[in-house]
């Protein structure tokens, strides 16, 4: 190594597995070197000597039980146990977390992207407006707290440890993420314009066809949740439907709610809003149904033909 010069140790450090004998300088520039090539380093060690490369690691582990106190100083963690299959399970926990914070913007930033786009459209095109703002203010306060909470207790998915690093450049709104809040947008859009459109001339209720709105919207944030579960993986199976506890509650929290929504007097004063009738909520599950089994087919285009796109 100390015969190298740089571009030729950079090559070596980035083609060999192991090094032995390495002295303090040499640790250090094979962290080096190794970042140079775009990769996050870790680095593991439990001497004085190991203090340079530790710090300059972009994850410094030191040993708790056998490292010194100055690997320990230089370091950005240290393992109780000393234990390197601790260094897999964190970063198992990690990749879920990150996923799980994905997920919640996925299922939020599309469902609020479509209740604002209901108001937008209506303005533009001089319609009524198919929800107010104080019943837009119901729907956040309960389903963008509720439903989005939800979705941090996500268990790790199964090949969760079998992706690819990620890049550290790599931004959270991917392409992929733009088409799904477009997407999913748009059908929130279609569906909530639709029924209340249809329950708007079929009653002439102006109150009723609003519940209906209402509801379409949380009804559809309700049924794309379950999507949500999984980001480009199948959501369609037994798991992917009831293998959530925090999820079930918290839907059945909403519904819970929004019964009170639409039957409780003091709600209907507050909101405006009035009972609705069978036929009205066969639409709205229907609707979630058809947004769910939309969501999946596109999830599964993607998995076939776009995966350097995700």
């Amino acid at each position: 190594l100390d015969s190298l010069n740089k571009d030729d140790f950079y090559q070596v450090a980035n083609s060999t597995d192991v090094f032995a004998r390495t002295t303090p300088e040499h640790k250090l520039k094979i962290v080096e070197a190794l970042q140079s090539s775009g990769q996050i380093v870790g680095m593991t060690g439990d001497g004085v000597n190991d203090a340079p490369a530790l710090k300059r690691a972009d994850i410094g582990i030191a040993m708790g039980q056998k490292g010194t106190e100055a690997s320990k100083e230089a370091a950005d963690i240290v393992l109780a146990d000393d234990n390197f299959a601790s260094i897999v399970r964190a970063v198992e926990i990690g990749r879920n977390i990150y996923d799980n914070l994905r997920k919640t913007i996925l299922m939020i930033v599309p469902t609020s992207g479509g209740e604002a786009l209901v108001i937008l459209l209506a303005i533009l095109f001089a319609r009524v407006l198919p929800i107010t703002p104080v019943q837009i203010l119901w729907v956040n306060m309960i389903t963008a707290v509720s439903l989005g909470l939800a979705l941090a207790f996500e268990s790790a998915e199964s090949n969760v440890m079998m992706k690819q690093p990620r890049s550290p450049s790599e931004p959270i709104f991917s392409y992929y993420f733009i088409w799904r809040l477009l997407f999913v947008s748009l059908i929130m859009v279609a569906g909530t314009f639709y029924l209340f459109e249809f329950e708007y001339s079929r009653s002439d209720n102006l109150d009723m066809a609003r519940t209906v709105a209402v509801n379409t919207i949380v009804f559809g944030e309700i049924f794309y949740l379950f999507n949500c579960r999984r980001i480009t993986e199948k959501s369609c199976t037994v798991q992917g439907i009831i293998g959530s506890q925090p999820v079930l509650i918290a839907v059945t929290l909403v519904i819970f709610f929004q019964i009170l929504f639409t039957y409780a007097p003091i709600m209907q004063t507050l909101f405006k809003t009035t009972a609705i009738d069978f036929q009205a909520w066969y639409k709205i599950v229907l609707f979630g149904i058809t947004l769910f089994s939309i969501v999946e087919i596109e999830k599964f285009i993607v998995r076939k033909y776009g995966k350097n796109w995700q």
